[in-house]
């Protein structure tokens, strides 16, 4: 719907240049929400398979530790975990994804070794395997965090960049369309209406 504005050409430039911005704008906003979405979805595939590997993972240990405790019995497997094989740090950094900064959380680099933390002697063999499983597994955990982060954040944004280009392609842009083309036809309706005007002041100055 057009607005009713002021019918001059002063006016119709001003418009005319309006909606020039606002579609540069626009094209602009549509660029960023495609290469978001490009990105998302690089990420939610990502996000997958670190889900699947983490099951994956935690789920062969859970079997193992089964084993282990049927093996060992209950008292000798908690006595055996009473100690924590590792200690893990994060390094948490972030990223620049299309003006979003997102986090970068990382396994802080730190010399590993492969021993565990009890004596082999009397402990059974699923769990040693089950201990090292869970070990390697803290990496992947703290991408999978971050992943998940940057995932929520960049459809939050994406959506909020839906919202703009529907609100510019078609409110603001259709709306100064309409402005336009209703400025212009007054225009042209003044220009007929002085047009007359002339032919019937000249007309009375014939007959005169």
């Amino acid at each position: 719907m057009a607005k009713r504005v002021n019918s001059t050409r002063m006016e119709l430039t001003r418009t005319k240049k309006r909606l020039a911005t606002a579609i540069r704008g626009h094209k602009l906003l549509k660029d960023k929400q495609d290469e978001m979405a490009r990105q998302f979805m690089i990420y939610i595939r990502r996000n997958r398979e670190l889900r699947r590997e983490v099951d994956e993972i935690l789920s062969r240990a859970m079997a193992k530790t089964a084993m282990a405790e049927a093996e060992m019995g209950t008292s000798a497997l908690n006595e055996a975990l009473l100690v924590p094989s590792a200690s893990a740090k994060a390094e948490y950094d972030t990223k620049n994804i299309m003006s979003i900064i997102v986090p970068d959380i990382k396994k802080k680099d730190e010399k590993e070794t492969a021993s565990l933390p009890y004596s082999l002697i009397f402990s059974s063999e699923y769990l040693d395997s089950a201990t090292l499983d869970m070990k390697s597994v803290m990496p992947k955990l703290l991408e999978l965090a971050s992943v998940e982060k940057t995932c929520d954040m960049l459809s939050d944004e994406l959506e909020r960049t839906r919202r703009r280009v529907n609100a510019l392609e078609y409110v603001l842009i259709t709306e100064m369309k309409d402005t336009i083309k209703y400025i212009s036809m007054k225009l042209e309706d003044n220009e007929r209406s002085n047009l007359t005007r002339l032919m019937k002041v000249k007309d009375m100055m014939k007959e005169e």
